[in-house]
């Protein structure tokens, strides 16, 4: 069965679009623990991060690093928090989090509520300027 991330690749859920190429893509988590809290996924479907080739997950972190820049200059904070956890989704995935501390990163935060408006808007920004 296809991954939640598959069907987003498909088209057959919406997303809040930051990147694509052909190999990757980036959108907007839509249960964010930060605003601007971005998803990086290979399109090909690869449960565990680390199953993915060399190649493949070398090429993942330049894409990643890519967003990373851009969504530090839209987004106040101080870095950009990385994390693969993994457990979530069964489908190889980056976490890109703006932080301003290390807390930041705790999946066990409350989420912020952050409206469909907002959301669209980021990602649009993001994506004029990754394109």
């Amino acid at each position: 069965m296809a991954s939640i991330f598959t069907k987003i690749i498909n088209g057959e859920i919406p997303c809040f679009k930051v990147a694509e190429d052909d190999k990757f893509l980036a959108f907007l988590d839509i249960r964010p623990v930060a605003f601007g809290h971005t998803l990086v996924i290979p399109k090909q479907e690869i449960d565990y991060y680390f199953d993915l080739d060399d190649d493949l997950l070398a090429a993942m972190n330049v894409f990643a690093k890519k967003v990373a820049h851009v969504l530090k200059a839209e987004v106040p904070c101080l870095r950009i928090g990385v994390m693969v956890a993994g457990l979530e989704v069964p489908h190889a995935h980056i976490h890109l989090i703006p932080m301003k501390a290390i807390s930041d990163l705790s999946f066990s935060n409350p989420r912020p509520e952050i409206s469909a408006d907002d959301m669209k808007a980021l990602a649009a920004k993001l994506f004029a300027r990754l394109s």
